[in-house]
């Protein structure tokens, strides 16, 4: 049974190892094997240290994960500093990212705040396809997150800076509120499909051509598109960049034509 870290008679971890040392190497082992791969033994022999010395920091493997998806979401405000400095603006504080107002309370529809120039729609789309970028490098978290009840405090800081676009572009509070639901895990850079249609070995041109042959009779529409479409993204079935990019734009192009609807 897993001791808890404020358990005191724990096993002293070592002072070399670290909770950010363990969850980067846990990190590192899930990108290269997946999450199948990731064990807390199997972590330990990678530290070369006892497993007792892991739950010294973390008590069991749901904290650990918890960890590790909250790294990753920490991923996405770091990339954002980075491509800021990069670009000579002003960082990607909530004032940055759409949270600066104009004198009527919210700022203009047509362009952000000082440090993010342009849009608040391109910006958004920005925010959300840099935070894809982190997910594609770790593609186990996506996972993760989907079966999490809560989210982490990584997790909440990039809702908040979604919220900050929004809402310096001129959407209500109202609006905003939809605009995450309508927007779900796509906030986070990958989407949650119906079915999860991704087998471990893609199916061969002949067989794809079987299974549409058979489907053919009764379900002629669901053949057709067996036929003349191929998904391979690396979140998951029907995950691609383009159907992640064309809903992503759809969904924004909504927000907006409701945004404008709403200012009468």
């Amino acid at each position: 049974m897993p001791r808890h870290a404020d358990d005191r008679s724990a096993t002293r971890a070592p002072a070399r190892l670290s909770r950010e040392a363990i969850v980067a190497a846990a990190i590192g082992l899930s990108d290269r094997d997946g999450l199948a791969g990731l064990s807390m033994r199997r972590l330990a022999q990678h530290l070369g240290v006892d497993a007792m010395s892991i739950y010294y920091h973390l008590r069991d493997k749901d904290t650990l994960l918890a960890a590790m998806v909250d790294a990753v979401a920490a991923e996405i405000e770091a990339d954002g500093e980075i491509e800021a400095a990069a670009l000579g603006g002003g960082g990607t504080g909530a004032a940055a990212l759409g949270g600066g107002t104009g004198a009527g309370g919210e700022a203009a529809a047509g362009s952000g705040p000082a440090g993010a120039p342009g849009p608040w729609t391109d910006q958004l789309r920005a925010l959300i396809m840099r935070a894809r970028r982190t997910m594609l490098r770790h593609p186990w978290a996506a996972r993760v997150l989907e079966a999490r009840d809560t989210p982490t405090p990584a997790v909440l800081r990039h809702i908040e800076r979604v919220l900050a676009v929004l809402r310096g572009g001129g959407c209500s509070v109202s609006l905003s509120h939809h605009a995450l639901h309508l927007l779900g895990s796509r906030i986070l850079g990958f989407s949650q499909d119906l079915f999860d249609d991704s087998p471990d070995t893609p199916a061969t041109e002949a067989e794809t051509a079987a299974q549409a042959a058979a489907w053919a009779e009764s379900m002629p529409h669901i053949a057709e598109l067996a036929v003349a479409v191929s998904h391979s993204g690396a979140l998951g079935g029907c995950d691609d960049e383009d159907e992640f990019a064309f809903a992503l734009d759809l969904l924004i192009e909504g927000l907006d034509r409701r945004r404008l609807a709403e200012q009468g």
